[in-house]
């Protein structure tokens, strides 16, 4: 069962990320616009990553690019970044928006911002289209643009807010750079040490 959660989750998410958004409105129908605002981007993350991970796309685009030809993502990898380290970080942020302070809500916000300009970035390197380059251009940098506006409207958009959602949301993004470079460098020695012990 957890194979096929691994394999299969961004179909689930995708249907979610559909009923979220048409029960949107009742949902959020008496929070304040900053607090809704920062829900409403775990329905549209969830839209992207079905642009994004459809028949395992942005692994494989990842892989060829980013890994050199190596599995630096494996499914289980893909995983847990987008399940506990998108959605659970979203719930997150919007339970510290509501209950502690609204400008933490900048978590969620920067956290689709900057995967927006990742893809941005990643075409303009690679010159190509990569996967979830359409969603995170006309639904991460729009809404989280408006989102930033109505949470610094609200006094919620203090420097210290503004830093903590920057910060953690380049650090999810870093985390994941650094992870894939560590194990392509793993697979790369991999194969002289096996080498080595039979040489040996």
């Amino acid at each position: 069962m957890l194979e096929r959660l691994t394999m299969h989750w961004v179909y689930g998410g995708a249907l979610a990320g559909m009923l979220l958004l048409i029960m949107f409105p009742l949902l959020t129908g008496s929070w304040s616009t900053p607090l809704a605002l920062t829900f409403l981007h775990l329905p549209i993350y969830m839209l992207h990553q079905y642009e994004e991970h459809d028949q395992d796309r942005f692994r494989i685009f990842f892989n060829e690019t980013i890994g050199d030809g190596k599995e630096v993502l494996s499914p289980l990898a893909v995983f847990m970044i987008n399940v506990p380290g998108v959605w659970g970080v979203i719930v997150i942020a919007t339970y510290l928006a509501a209950n502690v302070n609204i400008g933490l809500g900048l978590i969620a916000v920067y956290l689709a911002v900057v995967n927006g300009l990742v893809h941005i970035g990643h075409a303009l390197l690679f010159k190509r289209y990569n996967p979830g380059l359409v969603t995170g251009t006309i639904l991460f940098l729009p809404i989280g643009a408006y989102s930033i506006w109505q949470i610094q409207l609200s006094g919620g958009g203090s420097f210290a807010a503004q830093a903590i959602g920057i910060v953690v949301a380049i650090g999810i993004h870093a985390v994941i750079i650094i992870y894939a470079r560590a194990k392509g460098a793993f697979l790369s020695e991999t194969p002289k040490l096996a080498s080595r012990k039979k040489g040996g």
